[in-house]
């Protein structure tokens, strides 16, 4: 049975967000991933190919602001 939770690693022990399905002192194995960040996720998703100066001048032109959006 493959069972996929999200835990918190706190003080040296794992916490499950929610409690296991599984009997007291049953013994199980654990494989361990890393949650990305959404922006780690996002890079690349553009393909932009400009230089960083360019980039923050265009995300920060207020004609690109949310209250321009529909």
């Amino acid at each position: 049975m493959a069972i996929v939770v999200e835990a918190i690693y706190e003080n040296g022990v794992l916490k499950p967000a929610q409690p296991l399905p599984l009997a007291e002192h049953e013994k199980v194995q654990i494989t361990i991933h890393t949650a990305v960040s959404r922006v780690r996720a996002a890079a690349g998703l553009l393909g932009w190919k400009g230089d960083a100066e360019t980039l923050r001048r265009v995300a920060m032109d207020p004609q690109f602001g949310i209250e321009e959006c529909p």
